[in-house]
């Protein structure tokens, strides 16, 4: 499907960019002309092109004899319209994960949150509309507090989410579409990481509400969902993925194990929610199956066929309506590797 693309990631050092960027390496959606990493960070991305070069031994990964050419970065910033457009002046599909994507910052800070997570997509757009760009997909990447958001983070990727939908209008040679999905086991700056350092520190583990839920799923797991989007999602659709949900006092259980360590409950900190949501009563209506995900059918009615929708949901996509027991939660951490011993080894490789 990407055979012969130019690809651009915005935001491609951090951790889901990592993974997508090897995914993509990988040719599992087709070999790629080139993969352009976008992000503000030149310590990472001096990092992640040693990472590179160094790698002369394919595992399941495709190692390009030409890695200079198909891999390239690029410094900026989405904030920046000059940058933008330099970087997609001739791409032919974009992920767009960069954000501002923790709570707390971005509470205290909103208008850095509104930059990057708004204006950052906008600046895409408008790269597309005056650039006269050949721009194919554009892909933005959510989150779960954008549906019913309460916090900053939440509320900025809400309208981001619009802003990528009404482009379908502007833009009509460009499918944009959007992916939301819930906690990234392995992401930096999710709470399990915090309870692994924690744990290594010999507690207390910090948990906010003992009541408090979420949706959890791997990197692979939402580079399952963004592929899954890019291939099947129309014009104007989220993509949302079905995955387990669980009590994070039951992941923080299931992370200390034997260990003599206390946890802390602390209070619900600025702009959280008890239960997260992937899909909203006023969204269900307009949600279909999608194989292994739902698909959340654009609010814009110039943007849907007109066809009678089978609604897949009859109320809210809850993280806090079917949850997995303290066991399962313990399977889903040993499945992915996330044991406080197997996450040392994997934070270490995720820093190279």
């Amino acid at each position: 499907m990407l055979t012969g693309q130019k690809i651009v990631v915005t935001g491609g050092t951090g951790s889901l960019g990592k993974v997508l960027i090897r995914r993509l390496l990988s040719g599992e959606m087709g070999v790629p002309k080139c993969i352009r990493v976008f992000s503000r960070d030149e310590a990472k991305q001096h990092a992640m092109r040693l990472h590179y070069q160094h790698r002369r031994v394919a595992t399941d990964e495709v190692i390009y004899r030409n890695m200079q050419e198909v891999l390239q970065f690029q410094i900026g910033d989405v904030r920046d319209f000059h940058a933008v457009s330099s970087v997609m002046r001739d791409a032919d599909v974009v992920f767009n994960a960069a954000a501002l994507k923790q709570v707390p910052s971005c509470e205290y800070f909103p208008y850095e949150a509104v930059q990057t997570n708004i204006m950052g997509p906008e600046n895409i757009i408008r790269a597309i509309r005056e650039r006269n760009s050949v721009v194919k997909t554009v892909v933005g990447i959510s989150t779960d507090k954008a549906c019913k958001p309460v916090n900053v983070m939440g509320m900025t990727k809400a309208i981001q989410e619009r802003v990528f939908i009404t482009a379908n209008m502007s833009c009509p040679d460009t499918r944009f579409i959007c992916v939301r999905y819930g906690n990234v086991l392995a992401s930096r700056g999710s709470v399990i990481p915090l309870f692994h350092q924690q744990i290594r520190d010999g507690g207390p583990v910090t948990i906010t509400t003992e009541s408090m839920t979420r949706f959890l799923l791997s990197l692979n797991d939402a580079v399952d969902t963004v592929f899954a989007a890019l291939k099947g999602a129309g014009r104007g659709e989220t993509y949302i993925p079905r995955v387990p949900a669980a009590r994070m006092v039951d992941v923080a259980a299931a992370l200390i194990g034997d260990r003599k360590i206390e946890v802390k409950v602390t209070g619900i900190r600025p702009g959280e929610k008890v239960d997260e949501i992937l899909v909203s009563e006023e969204e269900a209506h307009r949600t279909v199956e999608r194989g292994k995900y739902y698909s959340i059918l654009p609010i814009l009615p110039e943007l849907r066929s007109g066809e009678k929708v089978e609604a897949a949901l009859q109320s809210e996509y809850s993280s806090g309506d079917d949850l997995l027991d303290r066991e399962a939660v313990l399977a889903l951490i040993v499945k992915h590797k996330l044991t406080v011993d197997d996450r040392l080894a994997y934070e270490e490789d995720l820093l190279r």
